[in-house]
């Protein structure tokens, strides 16, 4: 059977755009069809497609081709334990940002190549692992900027209904009971309490 060309594709979330990779991948002549995408945090590798690709698709012979290493993931320890794994199943990876994973050497200068790479991904890895720590960083900078500003975090507030006083005036003197204030207010026994609670 022929050996196969797949690619793998990740963006951080969904507002991210994976066409960049996309182009780079159908370009170096992956077929649309064999590229697998991922719309995860590069934290670790427990991605759904990701798995799926290295454990059900890819076989001994297969090449596996991704835009950056740190597509694969953002932790070094990872991306190293990740390409030994490719190596000990057989799978070539090429990384079109590491021209050298690209080319073919002969076999008594695979040794050469082999180091090569090893010292690009060590430093590649390091980059990309800095970086991770930098934007989760960056992230709690915002967080504690935006709490000393009392910026809400969560889901906005909703207003409180346009009765509410009148209603809330009626229970706490006994005219109403919860139950009926939650029906005349049209809103549910958490929300009623939540409002209570908050507005009381």
């Amino acid at each position: 059977m022929d050996n196969r060309i797949y690619g793998y594709a990740r963006v951080s979330t969904r507002e991210q755009n994976e066409d960049r990779q996309l182009e780079a991948l159908t370009k170096f002549g992956v077929p649309e069809q064999n590229i697998i995408i991922d719309k995860a945090s590069g934290k670790d590798t427990e991605r759904e497609g990701y798995q799926y690709l290295k454990r059900q698709i890819l076989r001994k012979g297969d090449t596996l081709i991704i835009k950056e290493l740190d597509r694969l993931s953002r932790n070094k320890s990872d991306i190293k334990r990740e390409l030994e794994e490719f190596k000990d199943m057989g799978v070539r990876v090429k990384i079109l940002d590491i021209p050298t994973t690209l080319t073919d050497f002969p076999p008594e200068q695979a040794w050469i190549l082999e180091m090569i790479n090893s010292i690009l991904i060590e430093v590649l890895g390091s980059i990309a692992e800095n970086e991770r720590r930098k934007i989760r960083a960056r992230q709690r900078e915002g967080i504690e900027a935006a709490k000393k500003k009392n910026v809400r975090f969560g889901r906005p507030s909703k207003p409180l209904p346009d009765n509410w006083e009148q209603v809330l005036a009626d229970v706490r003197c006994g005219n109403k009971k919860p139950a009926e204030a939650m029906r005349e207010l049209g809103i549910s026994r958490s929300c009623y309490y939540r409002l209570w609670n908050n507005h009381k």
